[in-house]
């Protein structure tokens, strides 16, 4: 082993050592956030860090929702600060936990148990790109993931049951879905099991883009992404 290496583990060890000093201050937004940034100097400006490779023992809860319409929130304000949702966004993590989903905020020393209401990400914006003489579907969502459609990013439609709200915040379509008691929403997996909601306006324009024909009487969504089909089947209104 040579001293090149030596140093960088020692820089390394002494880098954790800081962390689990400061483990208790993490369910602070502001030192998490600090601390994320800190730690992205160490992997060479990944984008997101290699949260399978981090096996934290200490779990707390942190007073975080993500909204069924994409927002976050913590301790009963909405985080407006773009920079930071993509920042924490960057290390959400899936858990399945005796047949429940648990989501968290991950860092080599600390999971941060947070709430999600619907997806823990959301698409806003799809679009065709070309290469290699292919033409892909992409998908953006708000917090900078880009994903474009193949078989291991597929686009789901699932019934969603909303939790009765009656905050002034939620949307006029939140409250008929409310109403309703149940919506089929679009989904589509991005990472690490995490799967993200497709904006209402984006699946519309899905169908723009798409062909849609009737079969059976269903209306069956496709969608053309590199040298593959997708369909998708269309609940009837």
């Amino acid at each position: 082993m040579n001293d090149n290496t030596n140093n960088a583990m020692g820089n390394n060890e002494n880098i954790t050592d800081a962390m689990n000093n400061k483990t208790s201050h993490l369910n602070n937004i502001d030192a998490l956030s600090q601390y994320i940034k800190d730690t992205a100097g160490v992997r060479e400006g990944r984008a997101i860090p290699p949260l399978e490779n981090w096996h934290p023992k200490n779990v707390a809860d942190m007073d975080l929702v993500i909204k069924s319409n994409g927002e976050w929130w913590h301790e009963g304000e909405k985080v407006t600060r773009e920079s930071l949702v993509s920042l924490f966004a960057s290390i959400l993590w899936k858990e399945d936990n005796n047949g429940s989903t648990e989501y968290f905020l991950k860092t080599p020393v600390q999971k941060l148990r947070i709430q999600v209401e619907d997806a823990p990400l959301f698409i806003n914006d799809v679009g065709i790109v070309k290469e290699d003489g292919e033409s892909w579907l992409e998908f953006t969502t708000t917090t900078g993931d880009v994903v474009r459609l193949d078989d291991e990013h597929l686009i789901t439609l699932q019934a969603y049951h909303p939790t009765l709200n009656h905050s002034a915040d939620v949307s006029a379509e939140n409250k008929q879905e409310q109403v309703s008691g149940e919506s089929v929403r679009p989904y589509m997996t991005v990472r690490n099991g995490l799967r993200a909601l497709i904006a209402r306006h984006t699946f519309y324009h899905l169908t723009e883009i798409g062909k849609l024909t009737e079969s059976n009487g269903e209306t069956i969504l496709t969608l053309q992404s590199g040298a593959k089909s997708y369909q998708i089947s269309m609940p009837a209104d």
